[in-house]
């Protein structure tokens, strides 16, 4: 075998493993567009409800990947847990700025559509 037959064996391969890595990166994306839409859908035929409630934590999760040109790439993620009358807890991922106005063991009305957070508005 020459060396120009490996260099060739490996375009073969090449052009072979490309469009595998492509589908499987898109039906990576179309699942997750997929995922989201139903979420969205769900979250729309659900009753809106105003329940008395209380911070019980908040929580930001940090992420940071640095990509190929060594630059990195973060986001934040903020999420407060409420807990209803009844006891049951809810964890809400919430926009910065309301993360920034909420305090833990705050009394109030929260204001919730299926899993979306709409308001909570201290008593």
């Amino acid at each position: 075998m020459s060396g120009f037959d490996a260099g060739f064996d490996i375009f073969k391969i090449i052009a072979f493993v490309f469009p595998i890595i492509f589908v499987f990166v898109f039906a990576g994306i179309f699942f997750a567009l997929i995922k989201g839409l139903k979420q969205w859908n769900y979250n729309n035929k659900q009753p809106k409800l105003m329940v008395p409630a209380k911070i019980v934590t908040k929580r930001i999760d940090y992420i940071q990947r640095a990509n190929t040109n060594q630059f990195a790439h973060s986001s934040t993620h903020y999420y407060v847990t409420l807990e209803v009358e009844s006891g049951d807890r809810i964890e809400f991922q919430i926009d910065g700025f309301i993360y920034g106005q909420l305090v833990e063991n705050d009394t109030g009305k929260l204001t919730f559509q299926g899993t979306r957070f709409i308001n909570f508005e201290r008593q």
